[in-house]
């Protein structure tokens, strides 16, 4: 996300629950899995990365079962998936990813944000162009040989692979995909035994733009109030 954001981000976090946030979205990522694909995690790749995701995030796996037996109910929201994009402070490109019964609601609420906080909502396309979507899969480097893995992924559609690290300061080994190849590669990923510790789409900036102190804190401001919206499940952008 841009060492600026991720060393002040722990902090612009500390007023509000984030991992009932996490809870929350991830719920929501179960429900549109379940509502797509069915409650079998065997026979839903979709509900496979949301459980995955939910271990990642610490959630109990009570709640994860009770997520998965309420979205195989009828009396379940229904979710539409929207992307917002816009401009925040000083031209930095923003991509918002919705999950949402209120479409109205959600827009309005968007454009309330944007408009508070100095930056600009686009239309689709306005700053899409900036970004790679990509799948993004987080996995345990124990006993993982980096050189072998990348070799046996690459007929799967794998980009990149390099060392990361978790929020926590955990190292990570990082693999990125096309998202158009993300099922192909998870399933690549899962038949040499491997279990991600996440794997998402995210949405990747070509380029990053460096911002001074003052200015990435105001970014900042906009983007923890987009991020505490209870229809936001993930916010990409482009600050170095």
């Amino acid at each position: 996300m841009g060492r600026i954001f991720e060393t002040r981000k722990a902090t612009m976090f500390a007023r509000w629950d984030k991992m009932a946030k996490q809870f929350a979205r991830i719920t929501k990522d179960i429900t549109i899995a379940v509502k797509a694909g069915g409650p079998s995690p065997d026979a839903n790749p979709a509900l496979r990365r949301a459980i995955q995701n939910a271990r990642s995030a610490n959630m109990p796996k009570d709640k994860v079962e009770t997520a998965i037996k309420r979205a195989a109910g009828q009396d379940v929201a229904d979710y539409e998936e929207l992307v917002y994009e816009g401009y925040a402070p000083h031209g930095i490109a923003v991509m918002i990813d919705t999950a949402t019964d209120n479409p109205t609601r959600t827009v309005a609420n968007m454009r309330m944000y944007f408009n508070k906080y100095d930056g600009n909502l686009g239309g689709a396309g306005s700053v899409g162009y900036g970004f790679q979507r990509m799948g993004v899969f987080r996995l345990d480097p124990t006993g993982v040989d980096a050189e072998e893995l990348e070799l046996d992924l690459i007929d799967a559609g794998l980009q990149e692979i390099g060392l990361g690290q978790s929020e926590k300061g955990e190292p990570q080994l990082i693999v990125r995909c096309a998202f158009s190849d993300f099922g192909e590669l998870q399933q690549a990923i899962e038949s040499r035994g491997l279990n991600p510790i996440s794997a998402e789409s995210e949405y990747i900036p070509t380029n990053t733009v460096e911002l001074t102190e003052d200015q990435a804190n105001q970014v900042l401001v906009l983007i923890d109030k987009l991020e505490q919206d209870d229809d936001v499940q993930k916010v990409f952008h482009n600050l170095g």
